[in-house]
């Protein structure tokens, strides 16, 4: 005998209440349940038609990421929006065809698929560049277009940023630019770790009042909870503003490991004059202007090993986001997230500092797509342990 799947009663087949779906028949004792039961179903379809849109995601994606890391809830989430999943000896388990809709994914806790779970809260994304001929930066050169605006108008005193050294080419030194010249000296990017908190504390102890600090997501954070903890540095000395200007990061390698990586193929950092991460793929450009292209694979045994714990593609807890991902090639992807950085990134638009224009739905969905494959480390324990 059949169970009416809204109020548990068995009810005979004969009932004149039932509906069809999936292939399946449903059976149930009344017209109210019936209603209830083919609203449910309804919102499903469109869930399901909505995101066919989006990229197809299987039940095997789920048990790869959730269930067999050991990390499932046993909330019953994917069973609940999903006839063909059950719940078996303590695992969801698929006991029928998947059209992999991608339904039981999206309802799952332990999945991170928001915008804001992906990237963070945000109130408007660019794609942008410099409008200032003599910058010559890392993908669009806006932060150093922010920076000269921002030291132009008399809004910061210095910025802390890092350049390269004069003694070792190409290894990071943290400075507190206070002119023109500095700011543009600190163009493009360095895979390296910064000690950018040494340079702020230093710019702090100078009686700089109003400092743009530029860094990654680890050095962003660090001033965030300087700034909010109870015994935070800069929670209790009230004289420094900072503006965090923060960088997308996927990973970052020693300097000694990037060295020993290009001299293994004939190439000195003398002779360097840009690298960058594209696509998977290490590039470096060099004076000559000959490119050589490097597998990230090759580098692996030099990254940092925090990088392997760190979830944060785009520096959440910064006041303007800047990356490479998603916008096309010379273009900066932008990410205004507090009142005051989109304020003054469009004031810099506004005084002609910076070309921008909004960041089309098919280039943010590159950045979540990314952003995804960070955040997911956070449940790959298996690859943790073997690593």
């Amino acid at each position: 005998m059949p169970l009416d799947p809204i109020c548990k009663k068995i009810i005979s087949e004969n009932t004149e209440y039932f509906s069809y779906y999936g292939g399946k028949s449903y059976y149930f004792c009344s017209p109210e349940c019936k209603q209830k039961f083919d609203a449910l179903e309804k919102s499903v379809i469109r869930l399901k038609r909505n995101l066919s849109e989006k990229e197809r995601i299987s039940f095997g994606k789920l048990k790869k990421d959730i269930i067999k890391p050991g990390i499932c809830t046993l909330c019953g989430a994917c069973a609940a929006s999903c006839e063909y999943i059950t719940i078996e000896d303590g695992a969801p388990k698929l006991v029928g065809p998947c059209k992999a809709c991608g339904v039981c994914y999206y309802q799952c806790p332990r999945t991170i698929t928001t915008e804001e779970g992906l990237i963070g809260s945000f109130r408007f994304a660019y794609a942008a560049r410099s409008a200032i001929p003599e910058i010559k930066g890392q993908d669009g050169g806006v932060v150093t277009s922010l920076l000269l605006y921002a030291l132009d108008e008399g809004l910061i005193d210095a910025a802390v940023v890092t350049t390269h050294s004069k003694e070792e080419t190409w290894k990071p030194v943290p400075i507190v630019a206070k002119t023109r010249e500095e700011i543009l000296e600190s163009s493009g990017s360095i895979y390296s770790h910064s000690m950018t908190l040494e340079a702020l504390m230093s710019a702090i102890k100078q009686g700089m009042n109003s400092i743009a600090f530029v860094g990654t997501s680890c050095n962003i954070d660090a001033v965030t909870k300087m700034q909010k903890s109870s015994y935070g540095f800069l929670h209790l000395f009230m004289r420094a503003k900072v503006l965090k200007l923060g960088l997308f990061c996927m990973d970052t390698f020693s300097y000694e490991g990037i060295k020993s990586v290009l001299e293994s193929y004939g190439i000195t950092l003398e002779n360097v004059d840009a690298m960058k991460i594209r696509k998977g793929k290490f590039e470096v450009t060099l004076k000559d202007g000959k490119q050589q292209i490097f597998e990230l694979s090759e580098f692996d045994e030099y990254r940092s090993s925090s990088c392997r714990f760190c979830m944060d593609l785009t520096a959440e807890n910064s006041d303007i986001s800047f990356g490479g991902v998603g916008s096309p090639r010379g273009w900066t992807t932008v990410l205004a997230r507090s009142a005051l950085g989109y304020e003054i990134f469009n004031e810099a638009v506004d005084s002609g500092y910076i070309e921008a224009r909004d960041l089309a739905d098919n280039e943010l969905e590159k950045v979540l797509n990314l952003a995804k494959m960070k955040k997911v480390q956070m449940y790959d324990l298996n690859r943790r342990q073997k690593k």
